[in-house]
């Protein structure tokens, strides 16, 4: 059913999101960008382990062709809707105002809110250029911020006993917060593979260190409010993301529609 939800279940106190809505078979977190804010907090307080993933187009249609990855997504501890089309999407199908939650604007406002909780982040993935300069970055902004770690992996397939290593420095550094930047549905993948290893909340951030540091340029406001946010990264990446953006998105909207008249038509139906 579109209107299908899931109660997410509480331990020890409420959390601050307490369901998530459909889209196209995949289970999206609902409520507002505090709620996020503070949801994610909420896992550092009461799970050992968790992770977050930031839906948008791309990483709905993956999970549509792809029943692993769509589980993966499910199971996350949140999923928050960092697309526009998603948050259009689900006010449109379940009737209530949906906040965009980019991961772009998450992660200086969580690096914001740890500091002020006393929390700490660790930084994974990417290059050890664009690592240097998101520590630079935060320890500008948020300077009383403890910024436990910070690594890159090599972009190979990692050992087992590389993998331990890993791990184990994460942990032993003891982050709050891991933010981890390996491209979707790589860092995907890799988050919920090390749910219950990694004893932090690992947030998949993507494109989210570029532009916080200020290596990437966004499109102003207005521009991401109608949604054209795709057009911007199409144009610097063409060769890469001409397929993810042109082919993917109209999938994504053929979906939509045919969704959209089986909704009208079971509604006729109904009113006969």
């Amino acid at each position: 059913m579109l209107t299908d939800t899931i109660q997410v279940k509480s331990i020890t106190a409420e959390p601050p999101i307490k369901e998530k809505r459909q889209l196209l078979g995949s289970l999206i977190s609902a409520g507002s960008f505090e709620d996020f804010v503070n949801h994610v907090f909420w896992l550092t307080d009461h799970k050992d382990s968790s992770y977050v993933c930031f839906a948008n187009v791309h990483m709905l249609m993956e999970a549509k062709q792809d029943k692993e990855f769509q589980d993966l997504l499910n199971n996350a501890d949140i999923a928050a809707p960092d697309g526009g089309p998603l948050s259009k999407l689900m006010k449109l199908l379940y009737g209530k105002h949906q906040d965009r939650v980019p991961g772009m604007d998450l992660m200086p406002r969580l690096l914001k809110e740890a500091e002020q909780r006393g929390k700490s982040v660790f930084f994974y993935g990417s290059t050890d250029q664009v690592l240097e300069a998101v520590v630079a970055k935060t320890n500008a902004d948020v300077p009383n911020l403890r910024v436990a770690g910070h690594y890159s992996p090599p972009f190979r397939k990692l050992t087992q006993i590389e993998d331990a290593a890993i791990t184990d420095m994460i942990n032993n550094s003891g982050a709050d917060l891991v933010f981890v930047a390996l491209g979707c549905p790589k860092q995907e993948r890799w988050m919920a593979d090390h749910k219950g290893q990694v004893k932090a909340c690992m947030l998949g951030v993507g494109q989210a260190y570029m532009t916080y540091a200020g290596l990437e340029k966004r499109l102003p406001k207005w521009a991401r409010d109608l949604s054209l946010e795709w057009t911007y990264r199409l144009w610097q990446e063409p060769g890469r993301l001409w397929k993810r953006y042109l082919v993917t998105n109209s999938k994504f909207l053929l979906e939509v529609a045919k969704m959209m008249l089986l909704k009208r038509s079971r509604k006729m139906q109904l009113t006969k």
